[in-house]
């Protein structure tokens, strides 16, 4: 009798030590997605810091209004995932923009300070991309964290709900049409 007691207190104690790590690790995970979120807000501040100044150079060339791109690209902290896409498409329609005006003077474009801000735009893209997959990695790991059984069980008690992944607005999913 004394055995079963022992056996069964054992057993808890283990269903009692998964439990606890399992939750932590659960936690854990959603601290990476977290910060992934946050490094995707470092990325779209610097490319709103980047696209406001590159605007600043083509205003040097030509009258343009300030206030447009401010509306567009304003980040707040708090924006849901949808808000944060919503955002980013915005910023490549202003872009698209800068990069037109750039086509319709040929002296800015041979502006040192222009290509230079080219190339920063370059690099802060590239930023972007690798905080979008990291945090789309993180998002991964933890939604499959808490779906899995029986993980799933510890993450429904916690509350735990899936994360949202990053996504690219349906023109950039189509394959480019190049024509010479």
């Amino acid at each position: 009798m004394e055995g079963v007691v022992i056996a069964i207190l054992a057993v808890i104690v283990v269903i009692v030590l998964w439990y606890i790590g399992t939750s932590n690790s659960i936690k854990t995970m959603e601290l990476k997605v977290k910060e992934g979120e946050s490094g995707i807000d470092v990325a779209l501040t610097k490319r709103y810091d980047t696209l406001t100044k590159m605007l600043d150079v083509v205003k040097g060339y030509m009258a343009h209004e300030q206030a447009t791109l401010v509306q567009l690209v304003q980040l707040r902290s708090g924006m849901s995932m949808n808000e944060r896409n919503m955002a980013n498409k915005n910023m490549d329609e202003v872009a698209k923009q800068i990069n037109i005006m750039a086509e319709n003077y040929p002296e800015l474009k041979s502006s040192n300070n222009f290509v230079m801000l080219q190339n920063t735009i370059t690099d802060v893209e590239e930023h972007l991309q690798a905080a979008r997959r990291l945090y789309n990695s993180n998002v991964n790991a933890y939604n499959a964290k808490i779906v899995v059984f029986p993980n799933s069980i510890v993450a429904n008690a916690m509350g735990a709900s899936q994360k949202q992944f990053f996504e690219a607005e349906e023109t950039k999913r189509q394959d480019v049409q190049m024509t010479f």
